[in-house]
């Protein structure tokens, strides 16, 4: 059995949950979470304590107890707390602002970029040179981080770009002559 699909899950207090034949709703302070089911993964909840297991011994059910298990995971996290990606732009003139559900960069193009953030995604610009995206969908928000991040990613030779808060990039030496 997946080793990721052994533990169980500790529902936080004020998270619901729903689970039927066909899927998997998850409902907390942030919001309303879902996930379609296959069939193949047995979820049981005791207490509030979710288990999961294969619902055959086939290859494929196993490997599915461990992502719906993480799947199940990250809606839980997500309903209580949420998800938030920090990006930084590094350049000179590179700038952001947030307008309602709307993204505006300016990074060094002849014209300015508009982002239209998606239903449940929200974002902020502290700063001029900061984005903050949230979201109670882990998928959406890191989709969304990657989307603005392809924008103008980060060149090795002088660093400039839009990069994630956390990332390291490797600066490569210029050409000598």
């Amino acid at each position: 059995m997946s080793r990721v699909g052994k533990m169980p899950i500790e529902l936080p207090a004020g998270v619901e949950i729903t689970i039927s034949a066909d899927k998997v709703a998850v409902k907390g302070s942030q919001g309303t979470l879902s996930l379609p089911l296959t069939g193949q993964v047995i979820i049981k909840n005791e207490s509030n304590t979710l288990t999961f297991a294969p619902a055959d011994e086939t290859r494929e059910a196993n490997a599915m107890s461990g992502t719906v298990r993480a799947l199940v995971n990250n809606m839980v996290n997500g309903v209580s707390k949420g998800f938030e990606k920090k990006l930084s732009l590094v350049g000179v003139g590179y700038k952001a602002q947030a307008q309602g559900d709307k993204l505006n960069l300016s990074l060094g193009f002849s014209h300015p970029v508009v982002h239209q953030m998606p239903a449940g995604v929200k974002c902020e610009t502290p700063t001029p040179t900061e984005i903050l995206i949230k979201g109670i969908d882990r998928q959406k928000v890191g989709q969304v981080a990657a989307e603005v991040r392809a924008y103008r990613s980060p060149e090795p030779y002088k660093g400039k770009g839009v990069r994630y808060v956390d990332e390291v990039v490797i600066i490569k030496e210029t050409k000598k002559k």
